[in-house]
């Protein structure tokens, strides 16, 4: 267990995206309430956006701007292993644009689904409308 320890310390970052996918997760599958599923949902893109932020990092990397040499600047070839890969962080970008659109549209058809029933209790919307398919 001992040899364990280190290994947990150095990747806590996992273990902090794993918690709050699966505190997400649950808020989605186990909660009632239209809102609290909303919000489980946002926690869980937020989760996955900082893992792969955090995915793209490297130790020891430069942003990948070339200052000397440009084309033809004679200064030998460019080791890319150098520097930071922008592209997760530019899809997370997007992806955190779609994360507030989606939480935006659900927020919106959950004060929908609140004028037409009057709840936003999952049990008693059912309810109500299998009560309504039955009439």
């Amino acid at each position: 267990m001992t040899d364990l320890l280190p290994l947990m310390a150095a990747k806590y970052n996992y273990w902090i995206y794993t918690i709050l996918m699966m505190t997400g997760l649950y808020a989605m599958i186990a909660k009632n309430n239209l809102v609290k599923k909303i919000i489980g949902m946002n926690i869980f893109q937020t989760a996955i956006i900082l893992f792969y932020v955090s995915i793209a990092y490297k130790t020891g990397g430069t942003l990948p701007i070339i200052m000397e040499g440009g084309h033809g600047g004679g200064h030998g070839a460019i080791n890319a292993a150098d520097y930071i890969n922008p592209l997760p962080h530019t899809l997370m970008l997007t992806a955190i644009v779609v994360s507030v659109a989606t939480m935006g549209v659900a927020l919106a058809l959950a004060i929908k689904v609140y004028r037409q029933y009057g709840t936003l209790e999952e049990d008693d919307i059912n309810h109500q409308i299998r009560t309504q398919a039955g009439q």
